[in-house]
């Protein structure tokens, strides 16, 4: 088992869509080797060649533009993405690359930046190398492994070299966590904020997770309200969240996001109406995020849609408005989505699609069930039953984009977390005869047994059985 210390931050990070292993990696892995080139002026080449799941679904992914935001010097948190499209065209155009900002370089696209679907090194499915050519002709040259949910390592990284913390409690499964919380007389929150303090103050933390809920926010609003038409990468799938929103509001007019969200709480609140108004906030992040916009990873950019939709449902529907309740469920989440970093993967080229909608759906599972008022221990059930009706999901994104079926997918999450708080609500947990982690070891012993072909390679599944005669990418 992985024994890592991870924080809120380390599962909740905000970026640019369409994916954290295949777009907000590689450029994490883009920036931490322009750390390695201590004179650009010398440099005057960079090649980067893709292993893997990098190389088969890396340009439906947008693996090829982080790599180049990412040498470029650009920040996903704060680059600005209306910009993305014109930044990129103008590389390729003038076949120059601002290297870290400052330093023009030769680069040709087409040739420098290698797909290599037929090679994969043995570390990890999702692997890409950068050499940099210095006007000596000597070289520096990096491997990284984009290990999911926007995590990087380094070839030859050791584990013992990282930077460690002393947490108040010590937490690598669901059983280690449910003992500290009754020693401590704690529910899941409370625990994670003791252990925060560790990295920063309370008040830090705070700060920093009301920002992501900020982020969460902006992208469901500017989800619903972005214009009609179709995603791009050629799939051509039109976008919903617009048309629902209208539809579900009907006439009534607002002005800006409380009017919006005032008006939501002034339709009929039927179960039809609620569960669309779920579906249409996933769908308006995963849109988003299909659209290289700003999102979080929720624990990754492919699963971004669940957490999100379910925490605005516990806003708007379930009396969760104060700071504190919304800072709570997300720190639930976050430990339960840690717990199936530490005992399992949160990569779909790892695990499949189990690894994204079904670890968000279980963390936003675990967050509902808590902030309903459950125990821990109804938490961790609510979190296993929603993962164990995900197990065995396949990862088959047709074209290699983050559309099909993925986008469908995240407000089938969002439901299924809802429907398993509830369920964990309403059963005894003493009685429970699954726990999550027995949920989390068989996650990972599927995540062995799956083949290749359905672990995001575009391989297998849907994304060979739908004839679409898209091009390349």
């Amino acid at each position: 088992m992985n024994r890592e210390a991870l924080s809120v931050f380390d599962i909740f990070k905000i970026g640019v869509g369409p994916s954290s292993s295949h777009t907000l990696g590689p450029w994490r892995a883009a920036e931490r080797f322009l750390t390695k080139i201590n004179s650009p002026n010398e440099v005057v080449s960079v090649h980067i060649d893709l292993f893997g799941s990098l190389a088969k679904t890396g340009k439906g992914h947008g693996t090829d533009i982080a790599v180049m935001l990412g040498l470029s010097g650009e920040d996903p948190v704060t680059f600005d993405v209306t910009q993305l499209n014109n930044k990129i065209q103008q590389i390729k155009t003038d076949k120059v690359l601002l290297l870290n900002g400052t330093q023009p370089i030769a680069f040709v696209y087409e040739t420098d930046i290698r797909f290599l679907k037929n090679e994969t090194l043995p570390q990890h499915p999702n692997a890409l190398r950068f050499t940099a050519t210095l006007n000596d002709q000597t070289t520096i040259s990096g491997t990284y492994f984009s290990i999911g949910g926007g995590f990087v390592e380094e070839e030859g990284e050791s584990q013992t070299g990282k930077t460690s913390v002393n947490l108040r409690f010590d937490v690598h499964d669901a059983d280690e966590l449910l003992q500290n919380c009754m020693r401590a007389g704690l529910n899941v929150a409370q625990l994670v904020m003791e252990n925060e303090k560790a990295w920063r103050t309370k008040a830090e933390t705070e700060a920093g997770v009301l920002r992501i809920w900020e982020v969460m926010k902006e992208c469901i609003y500017q989800g619903v309200h972005a214009p009609e038409g179709t995603l791009p990468g050629g799939l051509n799938v039109a976008r919903r969240a617009q048309k629902m929103n209208k539809q579900l509001l009907k006439n009534i007019a607002y002005q800006n996001f409380d009017e919006w969200t005032t008006a939501i709480q002034n339709t009929s609140p039927t179960f039809t109406n609620v569960m669309n108004w779920i579906s249409c906030f996933a769908l308006a992040v995963n849109e988003q995020n299909a659209s290289f916009g700003r999102v979080v990873t929720a624990p990754t950019n492919g699963a971004a849609g669940v957490i999100p939709a379910v925490l605005f449902y516990y806003h708007l529907f379930c009396g969760g408005k104060s700071d504190r309740q919304i800072i709570d469920f997300l720190l639930t989440a976050s430990e339960i989505g840690s717990l199936f970093k530490k005992g399992s993967t949160i990569s779909a080229a790892m695990g499949g699609c189990q690894a994204e909608i079904g670890v968000s759906s279980a963390m936003a599972a675990g967050a509902l069930a808590e902030g309903l008022g459950g125990t821990p221990a109804q938490a961790m059930q609510a979190a296993e039953i929603a993962m164990e009706h995900h197990l065995g999901m396949t990862c088959d994104p047709i074209g290699g984009l983050v559309q099909i079926p993925c986008i469908e997918r995240n407000s089938m999450g969002a439901i299924k977390a809802i429907t398993a708080a509830q369920l964990a609500l309403q059963s005894d947990e003493d009685r429970m005869k699954v726990s999550l982690d027995a949920v989390i070891k068989t996650m990972w012993e599927t995540a062995l047994d799956m083949s290749a072909k359905y672990k995001e390679t575009a391989d297998g599944g849907l994304a060979t059985n739908i004839p679409l005669n898209l091009p390349e990418c």
